[in-house]
């Protein structure tokens, strides 16, 4: 049987305390103002040590059969600007890590997807599912064959798995916190009617933010029919409000790709951003700083997100799925202030 790595073989190995290498370890570095690329070089050393493996594993190479060495993500969509933005990044990662990367589109009303899920196993070291793609009963068959995986952007309350997901509760918290500085009581809440479901828990957190801040009115929350997100999208609705006696000072939306057809209604409605009404989107799209007025918006730690992925199907993959070191890991959004509720 092996020697049973410890912390303090780690730290001594990087020339770093052992509490450092603890607060890493223990998914606490955020907390402790860490540095990312600290974090990194003791997670780098903990997997090349072998501390994630139990101490029968170490030393030992994880039986991957068919096709070692290359992961698969499972996505809902490609068009989803946090796929499309966190790609590179993920390339660049497991290219790091000498490892293939694949990506596998999951249409929802697809009944044959459940028996491809058990020749994705013959093919891939591991599997990344990404939001809506981790269904349960996807989850139920990779678990039940101990198959290594990963969640990105969803969590599952009731399991103990390893996911990396935005802090949905700071990024809130960043959005009222700005926005209470220019002393807005009226919020309108945008977002698309098909995504109502997995958009809750990004309600209830703008909810509660608003609720500790005190100095915002209860928001109105429309939902929007996607099919219609083109320059003639009804926003009648929305336009209504504009009056007395909601008079909303800001909009939110939950989506990027909502704020194009909303700022093309604006002018044409000859209402100014952030003049009349300002505008803070909880997604970043594309070309949101060349716009007219250039969109306030939250940003995800991308290449950070996409480090720790890698590495923690890195070590499922080593330890067959059996892995008993699980991390939940909540990455922290930043907030880019521009014109359209910023400063003047």
């Amino acid at each position: 049987m092996g020697k049973k790595i410890k912390n303090k073989d780690i730290a001594a190995k990087l020339g770093v305390s052992s509490t450092l290498v603890s607060l890493v370890l223990n998914n606490k570095a955020d907390q402790h103002g860490i540095k990312k690329d600290t974090q990194e070089r003791v997670l780098a050393m903990a997997r090349q040590l072998g501390f994630f493996s139990s101490p029968d594993e170490q030393g030992t190479v994880a039986p991957v059969e068919q096709k070692p060495g290359v992961i698969g993500m499972v996505v809902p969509t490609v068009s989803d600007p946090f796929i499309t933005g966190i790609i590179p990044y993920l390339q660049k990662a497991f290219a790091s890590l000498g490892l293939g990367f694949s990506i596998i589109t999951k249409d929802p009303d697809d009944q044959r997807f459940e028996r491809l899920t058990n020749a994705f196993k013959k093919f891939f070291s591991g599997l990344v599912l990404v939001g809506d793609a981790a269904d349960d009963s996807t989850i139920r068959t990779l678990r039940s064959s101990e198959y290594p995986f990963i969640l990105l952007e969803k969590s599952v309350k009731t399991l103990r798995m390893s996911t990396v997901t935005t802090d949905v509760s700071a990024g809130a918290q960043l959005v009222l916190e700005h926005i209470s500085k220019f002393d807005y009581h009226n919020i309108i809440i945008i977002t698309d009617r098909k995504s109502t479901k997995t958009d809750n828990d990004m309600l209830h957190e703008i909810k509660n933010a608003i609720g500790k801040s005190g100095n915002s009115n209860n928001p109105v929350i429309l939902n929007i029919e996607s099919r219609l997100i083109k320059d003639d999208i009804d926003f009648s609705e929305l336009e209504k409000l504009f009056r007395p006696p909601f008079s909303a000072d800001v909009i939110i939306s939950l989506h990027a790709e909502l704020v194009y057809p909303l700022m093309s209604f604006l002018n044409k409605r000859k209402l100014r951003v952030p003049q009349d009404i300002a505008i803070v989107s909880m997604e970043e799209g594309t070309g949101f700083d060349l716009m007219v007025s250039p969109i306030t918006c939250l940003r995800l730690p991308l290449p950070a997100m996409a480090t720790k992925v890698a590495n923690m199907i890195w070590s499922e993959v080593k330890n067959s799925g059996k892995s008993k070191f699980k991390r939940q890991v909540n990455m922290k959004p930043e907030l880019i202030v521009r014109n359209s509720c910023g400063t003047l």
